[in-house]
């Protein structure tokens, strides 16, 4: 039988044969304390599952899932199977099937250190131990036996036995009895999103109330928790302010209540993803808990993902795709709906400003890439849908469906919305399921607006064109559209755009303000506005103004020359946040070069009031510096951002965010002795800044730099570890380590990375990012070579989660000359017949490099021509 990679195909004829009607799961974790395997780690857990599924055509074979070191034994229907003949080692064949089937399979499953299945994670400052599970797209077979895909739902009974002490979680409400926690059945879900959390977690709670119209009253129970050693650090009540706010906007815009019973919510260690969405027991990154001083940035973002994980209960826990060609439907729904919760329900009004700069930048990058997919992907299998967790999926589709708000208005959207939950409530659906509810709701075709926004793939471009009259005011007003082509095949898209179109002019007081706003249906090539004829002539155009539609803004002549000068006088937030995007991708399609694109940056991001702007701009600049600026002016460029950054922290206004951020951006940009001993006083006191406080957070961030220029050394790092000896603190000194600068430190971190599998994904995540800085291009070049020999092999033997991480990461991007070029086109030409999803990553990461050459010789370019 095929392995662990279960193909669409054989998820829709399982389907049509079967139907699972209960699980009930007993996990024994008593293993993950104490010795458990024969170099003293555990290695295993006991996990009894039995499953109740209907067989449509008695008499038939299908399968069940289970990825585990072992099976104890096997029975169906009561007839005991053979281990040793029906599981491979990740499916258990099932042969002779009833009408009425009940599968029963014992098995030692494996504690994971990748983050994937049941993750193991040993607290380093208090020796505790915390389990909790993650499992999209398919690792619940990780834990237990079962039917691993999305619309073989049903409802799930879990007991778990765990280590005197411990409290254990699930998605329904459980207790302790006879030392055993048993849960409450769940409603019918599907595997990916069942869930167990289970240590000596800190953990508090509250409750959400709620009173509707015909009187009924809603109560939820809320949980927090997080690790004992996180606990000062842990805001709770932020956290369930939120929440509250959430389930109320949500409640109001969705008229269906909160279907999974309780709330809790877990920030789990060393956790891959941002936040997964399981019913009744969402779970974090535990860095959403703030150990030092953060901006207001950090704090929108965590509100927006509680937001985006809380949409799911109703968009892909109620309501599930089919198969993850239709991801779309749960994540591109949810990535709206975290930035419109976070403006309409929370303090941060400013939402669609961050969506605006960060979020479409995602997409903006995804799409442009030869891998770029329509947002209903063709998902073959389940590496396909592990890759497509990305940004056409979740920010293209989120701008797709804020244009589509737009395009049919927020009452009809919202209606369809609240059709689809009521119609489909614990089901699945397809894209058709969808435009149907909203055909009735707006009255619109929505299968031609499917098929330009949703079936298609790439990006439009909109460019202003501008002709005055002999009284210097607006003869004409006209928007270009241009189509991304990604290959030679394929035909440009150019769609249908619904965008607002705004006329700027400085004021006396020299503000660069509006004047002049219409909106305007975009179609074709080139669209004529004809209600600006007769304006004054305007100073900036922006094309896509309050940013309606998802397209990458080009800016005229007139328009780019008055941002050189004036771009900090544009008053508002989000214009100003769509002018610095328009630049970014200007920077990135070699249109400007990249040390204009610095010099814009020096000149004006200091009157960035934003501060999540304000960040977005430093690591744009950062990566204008080391990617798409002229190697021989990098140190030029260099100088000119560490001498802006250190002007900058000391102008701020003390104790400030945006001291805080430059403070950061300046330790990016310090290489010389005086910025190096200026972080360095900093850390020892010996220098100070007015209001900087040197938290522990900040001095991990200070001490990176110093270890990659080699002013901190093992025995610095080693100090430091003692001064801050926790999970965190481990993983920064895991970074700064491979970050030295020596050739012995590089092979060191490339041997612990790619010849070992010991380290958990948090560590190797935290290695890479160490030994590939951007100042150590010369010792990291001899990797190059051996990235390509090594890569089939990384696929081959380690989880898919790590495979992603080391082939994206330890890519040698920092080699950026044609020879690293021609070497991936020979990697690619010789792999044909690698894995789909290995070769997509290496084409991704070679796409980078060709972007990063054309812009390095757009640099090289304005530097020959201005005699620089």
């Amino acid at each position: 039988m095929p392995g662990e990679n279960l193909s669409r195909d054989e998820a829709r004829e399982r389907a049509a044969l079967l139907s699972a009607e209960g699980y009930e799961v007993f996990l024994d974790l008593r293993s993950a304390v104490g010795d458990g395997g024969g170099d003293g780690e555990p290695r295993t857990f006991r996990s009894v599952t039995t499953i109740r599924f209907r067989c449509n055509e008695p008499g038939a074979s299908s399968f069940a899932d289970l990825v585990a070191p072992g099976v104890t034994a096997v029975s169906l229907n009561g007839r005991d199977l053979d281990p040793s003949e029906v599981f491979d080692g990740s499916r258990i064949a099932l042969e002779g099937l009833a009408a009425e089937n009940e599968l029963v399979v014992d098995a030692r499953c494996a504690y994971s250190r990748t983050g994937e299945g049941m993750h193991r994670f040993v607290d380093p400052e208090d020796g505790e131990v915390y389990l909790y599970t993650q499992y999209e797209p398919a690792d619940a077979r990780r834990v237990f036996a079962n039917f691993e895909q999305p619309d073989l739902k049903a409802p799930f009974r879990f007991e778990v036995r765990a280590p005197e002490g411990w409290t254990v979680w699930s998605n329904g409400a459980g207790e302790l009895s006879d030392g055993v926690w048993r849960f409450a059945e769940t409603k019918p879900i599907s595997t990916y999103i069942t869930c167990v959390v289970a240590g000596p977690y800190h953990y508090v709670t509250d409750s959400y109330e709620r009173v509707s119209q015909d009187g009924t009253r809603l109560e939820i129970p809320l949980g927090a928790m997080c690790r004992k050693g996180l606990a000062p650090y842990f805001d709770a009540d932020d956290v369930f302010l939120v929440t509250k706010q959430g389930l109320d906007f949500f409640h109001d815009h969705f008229d269906y209540p909160y279907p999974f019973g309780k709330y809790d919510q877990a920030f789990v260690p060393e956790y891959n993803l941002g936040a997964m969405e399981n019913p009744g027991l969402v779970t974090f990154r535990e860095e959403y808990i703030f150990r030092g001083k953060v901006t207001q940035a950090s704090y929108e973002a965590r509100a927006n993902v509680i937001l985006h994980e809380m949409a799911h209960m109703w968009f892909g826990d109620l309501v599930t795709m089919e198969w993850w060609d239709d991801l779309w439907l749960k994540e591109s729904f949810a990535d709206f709906m975290g930035s419109f919760g976070t403006v309409g329900a929370t303090r941060f009004a400013n939402g669609w400003v961050t969506f605006a700069n960060r979020r479409k930048a995602w997409a903006y990058r995804a799409d442009q890439l030869p891998s770029t997919h329509p947002v209903t992907a063709d998902i073959r299998d389940l590496q396909d849908a592990k890759l497509n967790f990305d940004g056409i999926t979740y920010a293209k589709g989120a701008s797709v469906l804020k244009q589509l708000v737009a395009y049919v208005g927020q009452d009809a959207f919202l209606e369809g919305a609240r059709r689809y939950f009521k119609r489909n409530a614990y089901g699945n659906t397809r894209l058709g399921d969808l435009l149907s509810v909203l055909e009735e709701t707006s009255g619109r075709d929505m299968a031609a607006w499917a098929r330009s926004w949703l079936q298609t793939a790439g990006v439009n471009s909109l460019t202003p064109q501008v002709l005055l009259d002999a009284d210097g005011r607006v003869a004409e007003v006209a928007l270009l559209q241009e189509a991304t082509v990604i290959a030679p095949a394929e035909h440009p898209e150019l769609r249908p755009h619904r965008v607002a179109v705004g006329l700027y002019r400085r004021t006396p007081e020299g503000a660069l303000e509006r004047y002049a706003r219409v909106e305007a249906d975009v179609d074709g090539p080139r669209t004529l506005v004809p209600e600006l004829v007769g304006a004054e002539a305007p100073e900036l155009v922006l094309a896509n103004d309050d940013d309606l539609t998802y397209c990458k803004l080009r800016l005229d002549e007139t328009s780019l020359a008055t941002l050189r000068e004036h771009l900090a006088a544009v008053t508002d937030p989000l214009a100003r946040a769509l002018c610095w995007s328009a630049l970014w991708n200007m920077t990135r399609d070699a249109l400007l070069p990249a040390r204009d694109f610095v010099d814009l940056v020096l000149r004006h991001a200091a009157h960035e009031s934003d501060i999540g702007v304000l960040q977005m701009l430093h690591a744009w600049t950062h990566s204008a510096l080391v990617h798409y600026a002229e190697p021989g002016w990098r140190a030029t460029g260099g100088r000119l951002l560490a001498d802006g950054a250190a002007a900058e922290l000391r102008r701020a206004e003390p104790g400030s965010e945006h001291q805080l951020a430059w403070a950061r951006f300046f330790a990016t940009a310090a290489s010389d002795e005086a910025d190096l001993g200026l972080l360095q006083g900093l850390l020892d006191g010996t220098a100070s800044i007015d209001g900087l406080d040197m938290d522990q957070e900040l001095r991990w961030v200070f001490l990176e730099p110093l270890a990659a220029h080699g002013v901190a050394d093992e025995a610095a790092l080693a100090a430091e570890l003692a001064r801050d000896d926790t999970a965190s603190g481990k993983r920064h000194q895991v970074r700064c380590l491979a970050a030295r600068p020596s050739a012995a430190v590089k092979a060191q971190a490339w041997a612990r990375v790619v010849e070992s599998d010991a380290l958990s994904n948090a560590l190797v995540e935290a290695t890479i990012t160490g030994f590939a800085q951007s100042s150590h291009r010369e010792l990291t070049a001899p990797y190059a070579e051996k990235y390509f020999a090594v890569i089939e092999r990384v696929w081959a033997e380690r989880s898919i989660q790590i495979g992603m991480d080391m082939v994206r990461g330890l890519f040698p991007s920092l080699q950026d000359s044609p020879k690293t070029l021609d070497a991936a086109d020979s990697w690619l030409d010789a792999h044909e017949d690698a894995a789909p999803a290995l070769r997509r990553l290496v084409l991704e990461a070679r796409d980078d490099l060709a972007r990063a050459l054309r812009a390095q010789e757009c640099d090289a370019a304005s530097s020959a021509s201005s005699g620089q």
